[in-house]
């Protein structure tokens, strides 16, 4: 089981056989948002300013200041020292110098919860997904996942299948983000030797799945905001 704590530390030196995974709730108060808008670099505020609606800028800005407070923890840095560069399909990662470290990490959001996960030396992948019905879901299920996944939530009753299927999507997306790829990419869980996945039920609506290279020998799970009690 996953080890939880909520506050997070001053400085957090993950090893290369830990992962942290941070749920961070990105609907927060007017505070809390200038706080995080202040953390932003100059390209992260054109990002947000190009949203059309009001409430998916907002949610962009807590995820993205709420990123940099936990790198800067993870690397005993400021947040706003911190420089990101983006690979080919849009996935951040720390820009030098602050890539010397060996920190990877990855960032996923559903609606008003992101997750973020960091390790060190090795590639990492997070997913999260609100879990509901989808009208679609067999035309996606034939065309995203195997045969056998795709075969198995067509012999589900209607009841069981989101659930399901939300595993089986999380899984694929949380290797892909890891290989760097994006959707319908070559990442193959079949062939995912080497490769540990642990699916996990951060809220009752939600799941997630972290994708990282080699064992995990510790999971912390943290949350952003930090709960007080």
């Amino acid at each position: 089981m996953p080890q939880r704590g909520s506050t997070p530390p001053a400085t957090s030196r993950i090893s290369d056989a830990e992962v942290e995974l941070w749920l961070v709730r990105l609907d927060v108060d007017a505070e809390s948002s200038e706080r995080g808008r202040a953390l932003l670099s100059a390209d992260e505020h054109e990002r947000a300013a190009r949203f059309h609606f009001p409430r998916d800028a907002a949610r962009f800005v807590a995820g993205r200041g709420a990123l940099r407070i936990i790198l800067g923890t993870c690397l005993a840095v400021a947040p706003t020292e911190l420089r990101l560069v983006y690979g080919a399909h849009g996935k951040p990662e720390l820009g030098a110098p602050f890539d010397r470290d060996g920190l990877r990490f990855n960032l996923s959001h559903s609606e008003g919860l992101a997750i973020c996960a960091c390790t060190r030396g090795r590639r990492i992948g997070v997913d999260i997904e609100r879990v509901r019905p989808l009208a679609d879901w067999e035309a996606i299920a034939q065309r995203m996942f195997t045969p056998q996944e795709a075969h198995d939530l067509r012999r589900l009753p209607d009841a069981a299948r989101p659930e399901a299927f939300f595993t089986c999507w999380t899984r694929h997306e949380a290797r892909l983000k890891a290989l760097g790829e994006g959707i319908g990419g070559a990442g193959d869980l079949a062939a995912a030797d080497g490769w540990t996945l642990r699916t996990l039920r951060p809220e009752p609506d939600y799941l997630a799945t972290v994708a990282v290279e080699g064992p995990i020998a510790r999971l912390v799970c943290r949350t952003w905001p930090p709960e007080h009690p």
